[in-house]
């Protein structure tokens, strides 16, 4: 691999992807970038259609020749009959375990003009401009689970919490560099007040801190956390949280802003390898209708740009031209408008 090599896998997956994806792929493919290089694999529904597995061999090998990954969509209701093993979505599992990113970055950030398409009070939902890290492969969803049948006949299910502290350190570190790039507030969300993992989870948090001074840290229990961000989502720069928690607060945040086409997400491993997605699932609707809104995946784009490249001043012109096209009205269906996806992307590189 040559010094200016950019490997990227692109891996469109199923429905409304190859159509976001293509989008995406004309925008960095617009910036000139040298030695990018674009590598195609099959994903999802797709995948095991022409392969018999979601995440095939071939794939996988992809994904470990190249330095990010710029990731579609799965999903495929035909295929739910399918053992679990063999579904679309565990192409998504699958990569996170195989290439050990440990670390879901999701932003959410209000663009100018689209106030009114929040459920909040479009003063309140303006201020929001936040970044949520989530820990991706640990917590309860990990842990030992089962069913079993108590002496008295009753069924019970369980799932164990559990975080060891070097889980904990790595992702506080993503957390904290996070920060130290935005405005040096972190908000590490836990349950400390009844759950013995959270406590582990605090004191190695606050540890970490201490390799940070600049950044100021605050705790919040994860109820708290949940009313915050409906009540005041304004007060947080960043929040680092676990796997579970997480998952329900970057949905949350998610409806805040107004629209899932537009926010995008990054999954990365220790270093700067990274998959890139928009939060949004396949939509097999719409799919090969031209309806789609691809900014999500645009921005995904953007994402892979900053942090498996450090191109910060090409991602952050991908995020002014999204910006830009938005104050423009262009906007797809799930905003209200009637640009469609090739439409939007025409907007976004015109934009650039």
């Amino acid at each position: 691999m040559g010094a200016n090599a950019m490997r990227v896998a692109v891996f469109a997956g199923d429905g409304i992807g190859p159509e976001v994806t293509a989008e995406a792929v004309r925008v960095l493919q617009a910036l000139d970038l040298p030695g990018l290089d674009l590598i195609e694999g099959d994903v999802g529904g797709a995948a095991y259609r022409k392969h018999g597995h979601p995440l095939p061999a071939e794939t996988l090998e992809i994904a470990r020749s190249c330095q990010a990954i710029l990731f579609g969509a799965v999903g495929d209701f035909s295929l739910d009959h399918l053992e679990r093993a063999l579904r679309p979505e565990q192409a998504v599992l699958g990569l996170r375990k195989e290439l050990g990113l440990f670390a879901n970055l999701r932003p959410a950030t209000v663009f100018k003009g689209l106030e009114d398409l929040t459920t909040l009070r479009p003063e309140v939902a303006a201020e929001i401009d936040l970044l949520i890290v989530r820990e991706l492969n640990g917590d309860v969803y990990f842990g030992e689970k089962g069913t079993r049948t108590l002496e008295d006949g009753r069924r019970q299910g369980w799932d164990m919490m559990s975080y060891a502290e070097d889980e904990v350190r790595r992702i506080a570190h993503t957390g904290f560099t996070a920060a130290m790039g935005r405005s040096r507030k972190l908000c590490s969300v836990d349950k400390a007040n009844v759950l013995e993992t959270s406590q582990l989870w605090r004191d190695v948090v606050i540890e970490v801190a201490k390799e940070y001074p600049e950044v100021e840290l605050s705790h919040m229990y994860v109820d708290n956390a949940a009313m915050q961000l409906v009540k005041n989502p304004g007060q947080f720069d960043v929040i680092v949280t676990g796997n579970l928690f997480g998952d329900i607060l970057s949905d949350q945040a998610s409806m805040c802003v107004g629209s899932i086409g537009l926010l995008a997400s990054a999954s990365l491993a220790e270093g700067t390898y990274g998959l890139y997605e928009p939060i949004h699932g396949s939509a097999p609707d719409i799919a090969g209708k031209g309806l789609a809104n691809p900014m999500a995946t645009i921005l995904s784009a953007a994402m892979l740009l900053r942090h498996s490249f450090g191109l910060e001043e090409q991602a952050a012109r991908i995020e002014a031209a999204v910006s830009t096209a938005l104050a423009r009205g262009v906007r797809g269906g799930d905003l209200g408008g009637s640009a469609g996806t090739r439409e939007i992307g025409d907007a976004v590189l015109a934009a650039l």
